[in-house]
């Protein structure tokens, strides 16, 4: 990875993908600038926030007229690493894995699920849309021959940390764990956990946090 790339920060990086969904938008209006207030406005972000972000990709815009979408559009791609598609095996052929392995979404993200393991013989030999899935049992000898160093983790929370180990030792690099399941793995692995409880946490509360306001406000307009 380039220089430029290091050290990003990971509120940035958690940014980039909603500016990149956002100029891919102007740019099949046939927008072809645009300006870092207009990006702030619609994201609710801060125009400094935004020039400070884009900054990390090396491009920089012009005074009073803002940045050539294209040329962002692909910054951030390279940014982000989406513009080489990287191989990952997924770990769970299930309706969960079955879901991730079918996304087409994922090679926009340059990622590729290449392989699919499960401990159901039943599965073996079908497919997951073009996802070949194989015994569990075959993934060290996969791996071996195609140096794949991503898992995708979509298996009930029991099994997570015994799988996510067998992983390790076959030599994955990186984890993404979709089991409601926190993972004690080296260091040297990293661990991307997608919280699917988290997350509903979070839009639970934002709903009642939004209609007790709103009952608050009815309240105001009575009086």
């Amino acid at each position: 990875m380039d220089d430029i790339h290091r050290g990003i920060p990971i509120p940035t990086i958690k940014r980039l993908p909603s500016y990149l969904r956002l100029l891919k938008q102007y740019r099949e209006e046939g927008q072809e600038m645009v300006s870092a207030t207009a990006l702030a406005e619609e994201l609710g972000l801060k125009p400094i926030q935004v020039r400070k972000d884009i900054s990390c990709t090396g491009i920089e815009g012009k005074p009073k007229v803002g940045f050539v979408i294209h040329r962002l559009i692909d910054a951030i791609i390279h940014t982000l690493g989406w513009d080489n598609a990287t191989d990952a095996i997924l770990i769970g052929a299930g309706h969960l894995g079955s879901a991730l392995a079918r996304y087409e979404g994922f090679d926009t993200y340059g990622l590729k699920i290449v392989a699919a393991f499960d401990i159901d013989e039943v599965k073996w030999g079908a497919k997951l849309g073009e996802v070949p899935v194989y015994s569990i049992s075959d993934i060290k000898e996969y791996l071996n021959a195609n140096h794949v160093n991503i898992g995708v983790l979509a298996v009930p929370a029991n099994h997570a940390q015994e799988v996510a180990e067998l992983l390790v030792d076959c030599g994955i690099l990186a984890i993404w764990n979709f089991a409601p399941k926190d993972l004690k793995l080296p260091e040297r692995v990293v661990v991307q956990r997608t919280d699917l409880a988290t997350s509903f946490a979070v839009l639970s509360a934002k709903v009642k946090r939004k209609i007790a306001d709103e009952d608050l406000a009815s309240e105001v307009d009575d009086w």
